[in-house]
This record gives structure tokens, C-alpha cells and sequence, in this order.
């Protein structure tokens, strides 16, 4: 195989591609990126079996053929030399020659026949804008579960009607949910993709309106981005029943500024990881909310105006629980809904239903 291409290109593809490499496998072939020759141009594909991603650049070709190269040391490489066209040559017996103005480096690379091919995707596909699905992902991936007692809490839920994409993500001390209106298949489906896939996945995606086409099987996700292709495994199970643990009613509304409660409680959580629990209070009083923490090393009061609807209410919780929920808004002001000091809280925005999030609080004696 011989080809010449941009070399800035061939950087690009391969910072895309490698976010499917297999950091240690069994399989030595899977810690390898193969190349190929298409009708479009080079194919670069990547897979560690849980998620393989392929794309395609422009390259001249002067003889067609494919290698797998091991991909640590080919992007390595490739990231450090000097701009322009490179020119890649494939001997025989697979070693293989990168030139690049007045460079030359030459890597052994791997049988290609050993390189599983990625699966084609069947079953139910729509798109969306690529800037709605990465904000998506990035305002509920933070509370997927780290621990792996419950694997399928480690990946977020996709449900996909025929008017709204949710994603829900939630692992036993906070949930959080995103929705958007899209045209939908004609048959509701649903997926849960594992936290780093998505993470993946969005690292690929861009913030413009650009559409990413979906497509959604009973194994198998696959999103199609320009020349990108990414197909990922699902996680196996059941996902919680999370419809049932949201409260429909509530007892006490507040509407409060998010800066001024985000300002609030970091300086709170100052205090408040010196102590054992990580705790900070809330005392909803009137028209007034204040923030509080203790611990051995000292004490924080905060005091923020809000408008109040309902009962006052004492309730405490995690600050890294409620910090995580503020850094993923972007609203002027929320709306934090309550039932008691032992039942979830409930943060949505003053308009519309494009979020939810929910937080369990600490039960501390006295509040």
C-alpha cells in the first residue's frame, strides 16, 4: 500500500479514532488502528470490541492496500511531525514508512486479516442537531454510578419516542434528566450506553446545528457524524423504573438566583469537607434561604433572598451532590421544590421541562 495525504488530517482522524483504542487487551490486534483504502479516500478504523470508531480523509493512492499499525506509537508519531503532506508506504511483509518533509519513521505493523470488523447497524434511526445531543450527554453523564455493583447504572438511558429524546442518568443519591423534541421513529425504543462510550461520543461531537444521524438496535448503538461512524455496544439489563421515584406534588417551592447559590455553598463546602459527612444545611425561612456548614475547623453562615412558595423547611445534603447539579445549569434562576427534610429535592427550571434533577438529602438529626 502506498498513499499520500495531509498530515494534519491524518492527526485529526486518528486523535477520533483513538478514543477506541484498547489501552491492554489480550488481543495485541485491538491495541492497533487499522488503514485501509476506500473509494473516499484512507479509512481509519478503531475498536476495542465495547465501541469501534471508522473515518475517512482524502488521500492519492499509487497502490491500494491495508495494515493495522499500533496505535499508541502511530498517533504519537503522526502528532509530532512538521505540517504538510506525509507519504506512507507498506512493504510486503507490513513495515511500514511515514515521510514527512525531511522525516522518515518506520513502524511495524500487524496482519490486518486478525481486525474484526465493526457491525452494521439495523433498527430504528432519527437524527438530531450534534450541539443538542453533546449538551445533552453533558448535563446528565455526571451522575451516572461509579460503582459496578450495578453495571447498568454506569451508562446513561436513552428513551427515544416519536417527540422526545430523554437521557436519564442516576445512581442511587441523584438522578438527572434532559429532554428535547426531535422526530422520533414511529416505534419508542430505549438504550443505555455505557458513561465512557458517551463520554467518547461526545468528545467527537461539535456544538454546531450539524445533524447526527442515530440508530438504535437491541445490541448496538451507531451515530453517523460527516465522515465518522461510531458503533457501540449497549449494557445489558434493566434500568431503574425512574418515573416512579419522581414526586409529583411538592410542599415548598423556592425560585433562587443559581450564581448566588453556586457562590454560596463553594464557600460553604469550604468548611464543609473538614468534616466527616461533607454536609451543608439549608433553612428555608420566609423570603430568605440560608446556607450553612460546621465542622471541627469552624463555621459558614450564607444568607440569599428567594421567593418562597409553601412551608419553611430545614433539609441537608451532600455538597458535591448539589454542586455537580449548579456546574451542569446554565439558567439565571431554578426553581428547587421539597417535600420534607427526608424526601428528594427536585431542581427545574422557572420555564419549561428541558431538565430535572433530583437529589436525595442527608437525614441529620435536629433538621
Amino acid at each position: 500500500m502506498r498513499f499520500s495525504c495531509d498530515t494534519n488530517d491524518l492527526n485529526a482522524s486518528l486523535s477520533i479514532v483513538s478514543r477506541a483504542l484498547a489501552a491492554r487487551s489480550p488481543k495485541p490486534i485491538l491495541e492497533g488502528i487499522l488503514l485501509e483504502s476506500c473509494d473516499e479516500g484512507l479509512r481509519l478504523i478503531c475498536t476495542d470490541m465495547a465501541i469501534g470508531i471508522e473515518t475517512v480523509i482524502p488521500a492519492t493512492f499509487t497502490e491500494e492496500g491495508r495494515v493495522v499499525l499500533p496505535g499508541k506509537l502511530l498517533c504519537e508519531v503522526v502528532r509530532k511531525l512538521p505540517g504538510g503532506n506525509c507519504d506512507v508506504t507498506v512493504s510486503e511483509r507490513l513495515q511500514t514508512t511515514i515521510r514527512c518533509a525531511s522525516s522518515r519513521t518506520t513502524i511495524t505493523g500487524f496482519d490486518p486479516v486478525e481486525y474484526p470488523e465493526l457491525p452494521q447497524v439495523s433498527g430504528h434511526e432519527f437524527e438530531m442537531p450534534q450541539g443538542v445531543l453533546r449538551d445533552m450527554i453533558g448535563r446528565t453523564l455526571f451522575a451516572i454510578a461509579v460503582d459496578e455493583s450495578r453495571p447498568i447504572l454506569t451508562g446513561c438511558l436513552l428513551e427515544i419516542g416519536q417527540q422526545e429524546l430523554r437521557v436519564v442518568a442516576l445512581d442511587g443519591f441523584r438522578l438527572a434528566l434532559r429532554r428535547e423534541p426531535i422526530v422520533g421513529p414511529q416505534e419508542p425504543v430505549s438504550a443505555v450506553v455505557g458513561g465512557k462510550i458517551l463520554g467518547d461520543i461526545s468528545k467527537t461531537l461539535n456544538e454546531s446545528e450539524d445533524p447526527v444521524a442515530i440508530r438504535v438496535s437491541r445490541s448496538h448503538i451507531q451515530l453517523e457524524i460527516g465522515k465518522t461512524r461510531i458503533v457501540a455496544r449497549l449494557l445489558e439489563g434493566e434500568f431503574i423504573r425512574y418515573r416512579q421515584i419522581l414526586p409529583d406534588e411538592w410542599q415548598t417551592r423556592i425560585s433562587v438566583s443559581r450564581a448566588e447559590l453556586g457562590s454560596a455553598i463553594d464557600r460553604a463546602s469550604l468548611i464543609a469537607r473538614e468534616g466527616k459527612n461533607n454536609l451543608v444545611c439549608f433553612k428555608i425561612d420566609g423570603e430568605e434561604l440560608q446556607v450553612t456548614s460546621n465542622s471541627e475547623s469552624g463555621d459558614v453562615e450564607e444568607r440569599i433572598a428567594i421567593a418562597t412558595e409553601g412551608k419553611d423547611l430545614t433539609i441537608a445534603f451532600n455538597v458535591r451532590y448539589i454542586t455537580d447539579v449548579l456546574k451542569a445549569l446554565s439558567d439565571d434562576e431554578v426553581y428547587m421544590r421539597f417535600n420534607s427534610n427526608v424526601s428528594p429535592c427536585v431542581i427545574c427550571p422557572i420555564q419549561g421541562d428541558a431538565y430535572l434533577y433530583l437529589v436525595l438529602p442527608v437525614r441529620v438529626f435536629g433538621a
